[in-house]
């Protein structure tokens, strides 16, 4: 598990770290943490979506390179709540998040999803102005899109299962 990758003193350090105890203890701030992680990670799911439906061939008229740059500001700027709101949930309660089968999941899911992100800027976006405006994307294109819908969807739910496993 992730103790394999962590050892467990670093995790017990960390969850017994003043930080830790403060946003496990407080009232308010834990909660209002999570609300940061779960609407940043509504937008950067929601842009994502909108961006993968334009691969699947919505709303050709509209460039994808637009439509691209458009929902990155968005989902970059969305990614910057995600991360360090997701490292506080996590070391509220890390000897726990580190042998959480959900939670683990929804770890391997989040990298294959920005692998899968990474693979498209990289590789496919290259051949983006032969398939604009007007005209169907290419399978490559295609196939990006659902495994992004996909994956952001599965990471959603193996975070929401964290809490039942």
């Amino acid at each position: 598990m992730m103790g394999v990758f962590i050892s467990g003193t670093f995790l017990n350090w960390l969850e017994s770290s003043a930080m830790a105890t403060f946003f496990r203890q407080s009232l308010w701030m834990y909660p209002a943490v999570e609300i940061v992680h779960i609407t940043s990670f509504s937008i950067l799911v929601g842009t994502a979506v909108l961006f993968d439906l334009r691969l699947l061939g919505l709303s050709r008229k509209l460039p994808v390179t637009d439509c691209l740059r458009y929902v990155n500001v968005l989902a970059r700027s969305s990614f910057l709540l995600i991360l360090p709101s997701g490292l506080i949930l996590f070391m509220v309660d890390a000897t726990s998040m580190a042998t959480n089968s959900a939670f683990l999941l929804k770890m391997l899911l989040l990298v294959l999803a920005l692998a899968n992100a990474w693979i498209f800027h990289r590789i496919i976006l290259k051949s983006a102005n032969a398939w604009n405006v007007g005209v169907h994307p290419p399978l490559k294109a295609k196939v990006a899109g659902v495994l992004s819908i996909l994956l952001w969807v599965s990471v959603i739910s193996c975070g929401r299962l964290i809490a039942y496993i």
